[in-house]
């Protein structure tokens, strides 16, 4: 007959189970003091559990989490248990750890609360697959998981080996210039400057003056030589937004740089050279302006030499988790905070909204969120008055916001085209077998 382990031997086989677990488990008593450490614990911190036993357990980890967003604190106070609550620590060598959390009472033999226990994961393998997975979704400054942009992605390399222009199509705040600067660092040219003009923000007096610059006594208050934006950016590319709003007398300034690769500083009496890249971006339609006589031909034929659209938010609501989580990082940074995301309910409101204002108007809120959310996560009082409230679509429940997004703006496109489906996919910017399997994919009935 088998006798039963009993007492202490029970006891060992516990701290046994511990030990050899993978996560990391701690307890502490009523006064918040560490009274046991594991060996997972140990090496995840880098501390040793003859430092950590007996101190507070907030002076061992350092956590983003001890202040407000504690789970073992919530558990202690609400008597119940919490699990995966995420964040992270700072181990003995200072470096930023990313974990998972679980956390329960603890309770004696006699059911009575004499503690509290936490088990908690490293994530940070998991964190470096997720940032090398991401990366093949980024270019530079640009992120998107989108067909439209990954097509763009795809064909980058070549376009900036290539020395031809460029013309960037796009709605207002679609990242014309994030793309333009992409072109620029990844080409021959990257070590020269970048220059961005703003050519619907100046008369034509002061756009020829900034681009091709002046010479002593050409107009009054012309005291010395000032070089243009031209020789300035020599070697290098120069970024022409908004070239749609440009006058007539202008286009034929600037047709001739492309020609001929000299242009003519004001009140010089001779032709100055220039080596640069021309990239052009609009959110006009320039074709449109071509026949309305409002644009030359000869030069939108020069610009147009590689045209690259840029699509808009709305029709690519699938990279806006990508997106927020990339400008969530980026404000941490600058202003020093640690914004763990966003609640669920942020994101489906913002899978709802048009986004007019495209990425620009996507960063703003989340600047704006940053403003008001301290830590922790966004949530819908974080967000302007009018994204507070989360709208509903189309009476469907769905709990996956980016698939709801993506069959509303395919309904939309259908409806708006009398769901005539090759018309709705080119108003979306894709190929209509694109759009089938989106359909098929989605599981849509129409």
């Amino acid at each position: 007959m088998v006798k039963k382990r009993q007492g202490p031997l029970t006891e060992d086989t516990t701290k046994v189970i511990l030990e050899s677990i993978s996560d990391g488990v701690f307890t502490i008593d009523d006064n918040w003091k560490i009274t046991s450490f594991n060996r997972a614990a140990e090496e995840i911190t880098g501390i040793s559990r003859k430092d950590a036993i007996g101190r507070h357990c907030w002076d061992v980890f350092r956590s983003n989490m001890c202040e407000e967003d504690c789970a073992l604190k919530r558990t202690m106070e609400q008597g119940r248990r919490f699990i995966n609550s995420s964040g992270y620590i700072i181990n003995s060598e200072k470096k930023k750890v990313p974990i998972t959390a679980s956390t329960s009472l603890l309770i004696d033999k006699n059911k009575e609360v004499i503690g509290g226990i936490e088990t908690f994961r490293d994530h940070s393998l998991v964190e470096q697959l997720r940032k090398e997975l991401s990366t093949k979704f980024k270019v530079q400054d640009m992120i998107s998981n989108s067909d439209a942009m990954k097509t763009i992605f795809n064909i980058l390399p070549q376009v900036s080996d290539s020395d031809s222009s460029v013309l960037i199509e796009g709605e207002t705040g679609t990242g014309k210039e994030l793309l333009a600067r992409a072109i620029h660092n990844i080409s021959h040219r990257k070590n020269e400057p970048f220059i961005a003009i703003n050519c619907g923000a100046l008369p034509d007096t002061l756009l020829e003056s900034e681009l091709f610059g002046y010479k002593k006594g050409a107009f009054t208050n012309a005291m010395k030589d000032k070089p243009g934006q031209f020789a300035l950016a020599d070697g290098g590319t120069i970024f022409l937004d908004e070239i749609g709003d440009t006058s007539p007398a202008f286009q034929v300034s600037l047709l001739r740089v492309l020609q001929e690769h000299e242009f003519t500083p004001l009140g010089a009496l001779g032709q100055e050279k220039t080596n640069i890249r021309i990239i052009a971006a609009t959110n006009r339609n320039l074709s449109l302006l071509v026949s309305e006589n409002k644009f030359r031909q000869d030069l939108y034929y020069r610009i147009n030499v590689i045209r690259l659209f840029l699509p808009p938010l709305r029709q690519r609501m699938e990279d806006i988790p990508l997106l927020v989580e990339q400008f969530i990082q980026k404000m941490n940074i600058r202003q020093g905070k640690f914004i763990q995301g966003t609640d669920k309910k942020v994101l489906q409101t913002f899978m709802s909204h048009e986004f007019p204002g495209n990425i620009r108007e996507l960063e703003n809120i989340i600047e704006h969120a940053f403003v008001l959310c301290s830590q922790g996560y966004i949530k819908l009082n974080h967000l302007p008055g009018f994204l507070s409230e989360p709208v509903q679509t189309n009476g469907e429940k769905n709990s996956d916001p980016v698939k709801s997004a993506q069959i509303n703006l395919i309904r939309d496109a259908l409806a708006r085209n009398n769901y005539n489906r090759s018309a709705a996919a080119k108003d979306m910017g894709i190929h209509k077998s694109t759009l089938f399997r989106k359909i098929k994919k989605l599981g849509m009935t129409l």
